[in-house]
């Protein structure tokens, strides 16, 4: 384990309170130098403290700063949270096809809320251009690994049919059966409107 490994594992311990009282500050005086040190989640963290004033002053240029530099890495965190400023201009201009791009590249590597989101700009048409097909398929991606968002959508993609997707209740059931599993009442709902 490297001295940067070694000083995010301490700043995380104090950033989740983990067998410690939490404590920002002390979770900033650990992380700062593993960020520094180029260890990408350290720098996936700051940046969040900076983008929400945790233990330091909110400093959207900051948080940018540290979430790019993850990104760069090909850290699919930094690249999802890094997209989430472009997609609300936290720090930067709003650029919706520059979110798209960034939440593409942690989507191929798996990250579920990524894949989750590429479904909704594709549904959307918001950065990229609209595609229910491609909408389906990142949904799916995500629904697969438990994404409660993804399965309702896939739900009410598949019971109305909608956009070149066609009706299909087996797979509306199917996904609402999911995500009801996970507790989410809206599902619970549309099965019960289903006779189900």
């Amino acid at each position: 384990m490297s001295v940067a490994d070694d000083y995010f594992k301490k700043g995380l311990q104090y950033y989740r309170g983990d067998g410690v009282e939490q404590d920002y500050i002390q979770a900033e005086e650990w992380l700062h130098p593993a960020a520094e040190l180029g260890h990408s989640n350290a720098q996936c963290v700051l940046g969040v403290m900076y983008e929400y004033g945790y233990g330091v002053q909110k400093d959207p240029d900051q948080a940018v700063y540290w979430y790019r530099r993850a990104a760069e890495q090909g850290n699919n965190t930094g690249q999802s949270l890094l997209a989430g400023c472009y997609e609300n201009g936290i720090g930067v201009n709003q650029d919706s096809t520059q979110a798209f791009e960034l939440l593409l590249k942690a989507a191929e590597q798996g990250n579920r809320g990524a894949q989750y989101n590429v479904g909704v700009m594709y549904r959307n048409g918001k950065g990229v251009k609209q595609d229910c097909l491609e909408a389906v398929r990142w949904y799916r991606k995500a629904a697969e690994q438990e994404d409660v968002e993804a399965q309702i959508n896939l739900g009410l993609i598949y019971e109305d049919g909608v956009d070149g997707v066609p009706k299909d209740e087996v797979q509306a059931v199917y996904w609402y059966r999911k995500a009801a599993e996970q507790g989410n009442e809206l599902a619970q709902q549309r099965l019960t409107e289903l006779g189900l």
